[in-house]
Parts: structure tokens; sequence; C-alpha cells
């Protein structure tokens, strides 16, 4: 799939040189042309990385930035005309994976892009995770114990396979919904309604399979 970018950019000259080139080499681009525009896009669309220009004629980038850092690791370069090193060091402490000053070229933005992308992806995952006698297939998207499969929707599937990853460990609610709903805002009962159901599941399995825990005022991890 094209990796999907959100530009976030109030020149429009500027902003369609760069979608132009970047649609050119690869990638998906949504446009947004100010502040209000980009968090709309940023968190009802599901977005690989964010351009964001820390001048906006509604508000200052940094500050769009700043909240999305509460409830997002989305990656995010942050471009804009002012060189100075309050402004670079700021960006890159609210937590932008990367920087460029104005005037750049479009092919030092498409490789800092590149860059980015490959620093946020996850290890490549096992194609068999086996947690006692749960054998969770990941290429194959299935999940059994000891030859039964388990009939599982797809987001119930995804939160197994999230918890299966790393057994013992807790995940927030708010990771379980960045992980597989991309986006942490959404209400958490979600997320109690899927543990619900699959806990149901586990608990019918002939065989004692691994449970998940729920850790009060956290979220939940897979035990064997």
């Amino acid at each position: 799939m094209r990796p999907h970018l959100a530009l976030i950019e109030d020149e429009p000259d500027f902003a369609l040189m760069c979608r132009s080139y970047l649609e050119r080499e690869g990638f998906t681009v949504t446009w947004a042309m100010d502040a209000r525009a980009g968090k709309s896009v940023l968190y009802e669309s599901r977005v690989d990385l964010a351009v964001l220009d820390l001048g906006l004629p509604d508000g200052s980038g940094l500050e769009l930035l700043r909240a999305l850092r509460s409830t997002s690791r989305l990656p995010v370069i942050v471009i804009t005309g002012r060189g100075a090193e309050a402004d670079r060091v700021a960006g890159l402490e609210i937590g932008a994976d990367d920087y460029l000053v104005k005037p750049f070229s479009q092919r030092e933005l498409v490789a800092r892009i590149r860059a980015v992308l490959r620093r946020s992806q996850p290890p490549e995952m096992p194609a068999v995770l086996q947690i006692g006698s749960l054998r969770i297939d990941t290429a194959a998207r299935q999940a059994s114990a000891d030859g039964v499969l388990l009939t599982l929707r797809p987001k119930e599937y995804a939160l197994l396979e999230m918890l299966g990853e790393a057994p013992g460990r807790v995940f927030s609610t708010e990771q379980v919904l960045e992980r597989i709903w991309g986006a942490s805002w959404q209400q958490p009962a979600t997320v109690i309604e899927h543990v619900y159901r699959l806990r149901g599941k586990l608990a019918a399995l002939p065989t004692p399979a691994p449970r998940i825990t729920t850790v009060r005022g956290y979220g939940y991890r897979l035990d064997p």
C-alpha cells in the first residue's frame, strides 16, 4: 500500500509542488491548509506520517504537535521558514521526529520521510506466536488451542495478536485503541467490549488457554 501522508502547509504553491512530487514518488497525500483542517486529517484518517509547517494562519504548528503527542506517536516531520535554533529545539523536544528548514529540495524531503518511516516500523513479527496451548498464526491471522480454531472477528484477532506479542506485558487502553482502531481518543468501552468477547471465547476452549487479565487503572495483559 502507498504510505498516506498528511501535509499541513498554508502556502498553496509550495504545498501543491510538494504534493505533486510526493505523489510521483509513491505516496498518497492529504493536504490541509491550517491547524483546524490538519487536526481533522490527523484524527479522522489513517495517516502514516505528517509533514507539519509551524507557521499556520490559525495557530501554531507546535501547539498542534503538542496536542497530537498527548495521544499518538504518529511520525512527524516539522518544516518551517524560521531557522532559529529555538524553533528547532522546541519542535524536537515536543516530539517531532525530524526537522527541515525552508528552502529545501523535494528530494531531501522524500529522503527524510522514507528514513523516518523506516525507523518507525515495528520489528517483523514471528510467523507463529505460541503462548502455552494458544497458537497464533500471524500470516493466516488465525488462533487455535490444541487444534481447536477460535472464531474471531478481525478486531478480536488483532487484540489477541497484540497481547500475544508480549505475554505478561500490560498494554494501556490508549495503546490498544491507537494500535487497533488507529485513534486513542475513541471510547474505552470499545476495548472493554472486545476484551469481554475475547475472554469468553478463550474460556470456552476445551483446553485451558491463556487468559486476559485486567490491570485496574491501566490496561490489559495476556497471562499464559
